[in-house]
């Protein structure tokens, strides 16, 4: 028989409607892998053998009584611990918070299971989710399945190495500053930070965010193909009364004209040799598909970098990182210590100049986005880094800021941004990041299915 937890999560979707295969047998493939793989490299740190199951029997039934089952039918997938679902902790990593159960489930938890979903687990992120790696004193350390000597990212870690060792299919994560696109690059897989507004999602279980987490955290899925990520998006960003951020805008327009502006090196990034090759035979691809490729400058994306720092810090200078010292984890103590370092304390008057000048920046990138619709340009400055590389010294952390300006800059503006693995060198994944203008997901992914075309599919890995 099928091993089905190999199979796509639209082929799951479709069987499952078809009543070719059962949402229960599904599930117990899932399950099976989860108990296979994952202790091997901890991606799944909630399980929930016996609710999946007892989902996945509910929807089989509704499927008998002729219920029109949704997007994502009998499709096994998982979310980050840092979004509420109830019955569940919402530790966010740290241990401070793992008696911190939910009420309710978030939306964008509600719009999964509405359209059919099994949820499986709950995945690992760092603490606080504040790294590109995933390790925390209460969940331990998730390691890449695709070689355990790189990262795989972070903070939705967990979720990207739980779907590229065949444990779900979609896995849920959240995008700050690139915590979606740098998973999905770490662990060979494709990721999409969608735009501000297009996907529901707020933690009832915890006071609001400050602004700017607000205007720059979103949710989205991590797959294995781009149709996955295509149907997980659909179902994710269904309305919801509870999040007064979203949009009721459409998922599909009008096509955009074919073109795309390369960029190498944004605002002078120095990018190692293997992302340039990764870049130009995208762009070569792109080209073979009928898009004009051009490549130029970039609006100011350092500066908007610094101005997203200042602003994703200003939530933890505000109470003078007081969580930071209660949870008192190594890995948090550390990076917390150099983002205080490398940004500068937040001011009344340096927040209001930043947003002042967020508006300026996105009108700049709306007006370079409606020339060439696609920016094709690096997810980061390197190839996916060793593991636990930010907390070997200050200048080591400095290293891998400096290389993921791309992932901190662009959620400034709200603008989408899709991680697109398109193979791997001798040792690591390697891809490329598509970038659209806001609630144009939809072109970006017309562009990354056409690079995903002239490449290998992405193969399950088995961890060691």
């Amino acid at each position: 028989m099928t091993e089905l937890w190999r199979l796509s999560a639209a082929d799951i979707a479709t069987r499952v409607a078809n009543r070719e295969i059962s949402a229960t047998e599904v599930t117990e493939h899932s399950l099976q892998r989860l108990q296979t793989v994952n202790p091997a490299i901890n991606a799944v740190v909630q399980q929930m053998p016996e609710a999946a199951l007892a989902s996945a029997r509910d929807l089989d039934d509704a499927i008998a009584d002729g219920w029109s089952p949704g997007k994502l039918a009998g499709v096994p997938v998982t979310i980050q611990v840092n979004i509420d679902q109830q019955g569940f902790a919402n530790t966010n990593g740290i241990r401070i918070q793992q008696d911190h159960f939910a009420d309710q489930d978030s939306p964008v938890v509600t719009n999964l299971i509405r359209a059919g979903a099994i949820i499986v687990g709950r995945t690992n992120t760092p603490a606080f989710s504040m790294r590109w790696f995933t390790r925390n004193s209460l969940h331990g350390h998730t390691l890449n399945p695709r070689n355990t000597k790189l990262t795989p990212g972070g903070s939705s870690g967990g979720a990207a190495a739980a779907v590229a060792s065949g444990i779900c299919a979609i896995g849920h994560g959240t995008d700050i500053a690139g915590s979606i696109r740098y998973p999905a690059y770490a662990c060979g897989l494709h990721g999409i930070r969608p735009s501000l507004g297009r996907v529901p999602a707020v933690n009832l279980s915890l006071p609001d965010r400050h602004i700017g987490a607000q205007l720059t955290a979103v949710s989205g899925p991590i797959a294995r193909s781009i149709k996955d990520l295509q149907l997980a998006l659909e179902a994710m960003s269904a309305a919801s009364e509870f999040d007064p951020w979203w949009v009721p805008a459409p998922l599909e327009q009008a096509p955009a004209p074919k073109r795309v502006a390369l960029c190498i090196s944004p605002d002078g990034l120095e990018v190692a040799t293997e992302v340039e090759n990764a870049l130009r035979e995208a762009a070569t691809q792109l080209a073979d598909a009928g898009w004009e490729v051009t490549e130029v400058d970039t609006p100011p994306m350092r500066e908007a970098m610094q101005l997203q720092l200042l602003l994703w810090m200003s939530e933890y200078h505000y109470n003078g990182g007081a969580a930071v010292k209660q949870e008192d984890d190594p890995d948090a103590n550390f990076v917390y210590a150099q983002l205080r370092e490398n940004c500068p304390t937040p001011t009344l008057e340096s927040l209001m100049e930043a947003l002042q000048r967020r508006i300026t920046l996105a009108r700049e990138w709306q007006l370079f986005l409606s020339k060439r619709p696609v920016l094709l340009c690096p997810v980061s400055a390197e190839p996916p880094f060793p593991d636990m590389l930010d907390v070997e010294s200050p200048a080591s952390f400095r290293r891998v800021l400096e290389a993921q300006m791309t992932q901190i800059a662009l959620p400034l503006m709200g603008m989408p941004g899709i991680s697109v693995a398109t193979g791997s060198n001798a040792s690591a994944p390697m891809g490329v990041q598509l970038v659209a203008a806001r609630f144009r997901e939809d072109t970006l992914f017309a562009a990354a299915a056409d690079i995903e075309a002239r490449n290998a599919p992405l193969e399950i890995a088995d961890p060691d």
